[in-house]
């Protein structure tokens, strides 16, 4: 028997500038269906260059995400200098030997998920002084080619981060490509809750709008705002 296919969220139209409308006011309606505040939306920029970043930063516009540190090195000081006030997020997954690398440049990391790494990113953030926001990150489709911790790991996690001095906002997850993602998204705001966890990294340009109504409060979007990738 075939796995349901994911529903489609809906398809925002015009330049960047218009899609970032249409989709925060979607994420409102959302949000506003299930009884929630409107998530925030980070633009992930991952592969699009500064000059397709720049219509959104002048639309008014101020959170970003990237997945690796080093195109967000390369590409993001001159933004940076420019417009300041900007917000920039790691989304994608973290080698230890870099947490420092990110610790500097990134106001919030969403890929916390293996306790080397809550070493790592504690030792870091002694040595710059500064605090990103962290997300745990969960596999809870227990996919061996996504980074995550499953479930039953969470606990021990969260217990090592405490230990180790750092404050976890909130839980991350993707879940399965080619299944209903409402389900992956109530468990993680359950397991959020159980632990006293304010913040919920969930939905992507797929299913942002099944993400706000059950109450995300961070969503990513990227293809959904740049297109599709090269």
């Amino acid at each position: 028997m075939k796995a349901a296919k994911a529903p489609q969220a809906p398809e925002p139209t015009g330049d960047p500038a218009e899609r970032l409308r249409e989709l925060k006011a979607g994420l409102a309606r959302a949000a506003a269906l299930g009884g929630h505040p409107p998530p925030s939306l980070i633009a992930v920029s991952k592969t699009v260059p500064a000059e397709a970043i720049r219509p959104l930063i002048g639309a008014g516009h101020r959170l970003f995400g990237e997945n690796r540190v080093q195109e967000a090195e390369a590409k993001w000081p001159p933004l940076l200098a420019e417009t300041p006030g900007l917000e920039l997020h790691l989304v994608g997954q973290l080698q230890s030997n870099k947490a420092e690398a990110a610790v500097r440049r990134f106001d919030a990391i969403h890929s916390l998920d293996r306790a080397s790494l809550v070493t790592a990113l504690a030792r870091a953030i002694d040595r710059t002084g500064r605090h990103p926001l962290l997300f745990v990150q969960l596999n809870l489709g227990r996919e061996p080619q996504k980074g995550g911790v499953a479930p039953e790991g969470l606990e021990d996690l969260l217990k090592d981060a405490r230990n180790a001095g750092l404050a976890i906002f909130g839980l991350m997850t993707v879940p399965p490509a080619a299944k209903e993602p409402a389900p992956y998204f109530a468990l993680l705001r359950k397991l959020a809750r159980r632990h006293g966890l304010a913040g919920l990294s969930m939905g992507m340009s797929s299913d942002w709008d099944i993400a706000a109504s059950l109450g995300a409060t961070h969503v990513r979007i990227g293809s959904a705002l740049f297109g599709p990738r090269g």
